[in-house]
């Protein structure tokens, strides 16, 4: 597989799911600041493993 399909399969599957955890929140009425609160705090932990 060439280097630019593996990185557009990356980055559509990134768009895909945080198209998903926008939906959830505006489903749920969560505010958009604390959903962003969630993510970044998730991004540190998984890069620190």
């Amino acid at each position: 597989m060439p280097l630019t399909h593996f990185l557009s399969l990356i980055t559509l599957i990134i768009a895909t799911t945080g198209l998903a955890l926008d939906l959830t929140a505006l489903w749920a009425d969560l505010p958009l600041a604390a959903l962003g609160v969630a993510t970044f705090a998730g991004s540190l932990v998984l890069g620190a493993h």
